[in-house]
């Protein structure tokens, strides 16, 4: 039985919204840490393959049931991500910019390599992680349209950890302070924060958001090998240039907007389905003609 144009078009809803809040969370980690120390992170999609290669094993070597397993990725990655701030981009703070962006590509082929030496090349299946797979396998049906219900759960996880990001970001003291780095280094230090800890703690909060993001992702779609977290990544800082890069709500709304156009075009149009990685650099084109800036972010005068 085929679908009503409405129940068709609430099922790639319910993809969109999902593929594109995936892409956010990431994004975010992307964008705290550009809006901090204007560094692109490249190695970020690589510390969310880490986190779901943590996640895996602790569920399969440790025997923890999913929900441990999940915090215990998170936890790992974040401690990841506050290590590679110390021993790459700490000692290169006063450094020109091009040698920190250097630096974070190799610190991304590193971790590509070093899960290829120590986890093997060959891809995992993420579903040994659930010995109860009923979440996984279970379909709502809803204005006619069926939305597995790992969609919703997907959803609903992305909403809620974004409202702890927007919490700790606008309504703590380390959220002021990285509001303060944000905007000026020396002044913020002569008020008495420990910057260093701070870029730290932004840094370690990324990482855990990338690692939740592929956590789901690995859920969604559950082949886990050491290089994917390269598209996803990529199209993470995409969407947070197309938002506006150093602007959460932007990298929010650039996620949810990539997740959109790769979702309907191909539901769409599926002759376009091969060249579906290719929307995604169309519109940051398209974007960085339009407003180079993105939909949310300011024009920044770059200090030399």
């Amino acid at each position: 039985m085929g679908f009503s144009p409405g129940s068709f078009f609430l099922q790639n809803l319910f993809n969109a919204i999902m593929l594109g809040g995936l892409y956010a969370l990431i994004a975010v980690g992307y964008t705290m840490v550009y809006g901090i120390l204007r560094l692109i992170n490249f190695a970020h999609g690589d510390i969310m393959m880490m986190g779901v290669y943590f996640a895996f094993y602790a569920a399969t070597i440790l025997s923890l049931s999913p929900i441990p397993a999940a915090v215990v990725a998170v936890l790992g990655a974040a401690g990841l991500g506050f290590l590679i701030d110390r021993i790459a981009y700490k000692p290169l703070r006063n450094a020109p910019r091009i040698s920190a962006l250097i630096t974070a590509i190799a610190m991304s082929f590193f971790l590509e390599s070093f899960a290829v030496v120590v986890f093997g090349a060959i891809p995992k299946s993420f579903l040994s992680v659930f010995k109860d797979r009923t979440i996984l396998n279970k379909v709502l049906t809803i204005g006619g349209a069926r939305i597995p219900l790992l969609t919703f759960l997907v959803i609903v996880l992305t909403a809620g950890i974004f409202a702890v990001v927007f919490w700790i970001v606008y309504k703590t003291k380390i959220g002021m302070a990285m509001r303060a780095i944000s905007m000026d280094i020396p002044t913020t230090s002569l008020m008495g924060i420990n910057v260093d800890m701070v870029i730290g703690f932004t840094f370690a909060l990324g990482s855990a958001l990338a690692a939740a993001s592929g956590i789901m992702w690995a859920m969604r779609y559950p082949n886990v090998y050491p290089y994917m977290g390269f598209m996803p990544g990529m199209k993470a800082f995409i969407a947070a240039v197309v938002g506006g890069i150093g602007s959460i709500p932007g990298a929010i709304v650039g996620g949810l907007i990539l997740g959109a156009i790769e979702i309907f075009a191909v539901a769409y149009f599926p002759d376009l389905s091969g060249y579906r990685d290719a929307f995604s650099f169309i519109i940051l084109i398209v974007i960085l003609l339009i407003k180079p800036s993105g939909i949310l972010g300011k024009k920044a005068i770059e200090k030399v």
